[in-house]
């Protein structure tokens, strides 16, 4: 059974850094596509990040720059680093996976799995 759990998020001020963690479970993430999305109260998910099965990464134009996708496949754990948060980061975000893919997508209709999401708050 595959489970995806998110953890790492919380509040910080413009500015700050916070590193979110997807860890999973029944399930290899090594040589998956993975990647972050989040969601903001009255808007629609959005792709954040996304790193494929080659390790070949992708980044929203809104947080590329500041925010880093990456894998430990020892620990079967999924990361996105996040510096120079702005308020507008504020969202849920969730953590997906999908199967064996060779690109890094950001459209979330690609991903099968998805975590239960991490509230990030970010204040001015």
């Amino acid at each position: 059974q595959v489970q995806l759990v998110e953890s790492g998020g919380g509040s910080v001020q413009a500015g700050g850094s916070l590193r979110l963690s997807c860890v999973a479970s029944g399930y290899t993430l090594s040589n998956r596509r993975m990647g972050w999305f989040r969601q903001a109260p009255g808007k629609e998910r959005e792709g954040v990040a996304a790193i494929d099965s080659a390790g070949r990464a992708s980044y929203a134009d809104s947080v590329k720059g500041r925010f880093t996708i990456s894998k430990d496949n020892d620990l079967n754990t999924l990361y996105l680093e996040m510096n120079s948060l702005k308020p507008e980061d504020s969202a849920m975000y969730y953590c997906a996976s999908d199967g064996w893919a060779w690109v890094a997508s950001l459209n979330e209709n690609e991903y099968d799995y998805w975590g239960q999401g991490t509230q990030v708050t970010v204040s001015s």
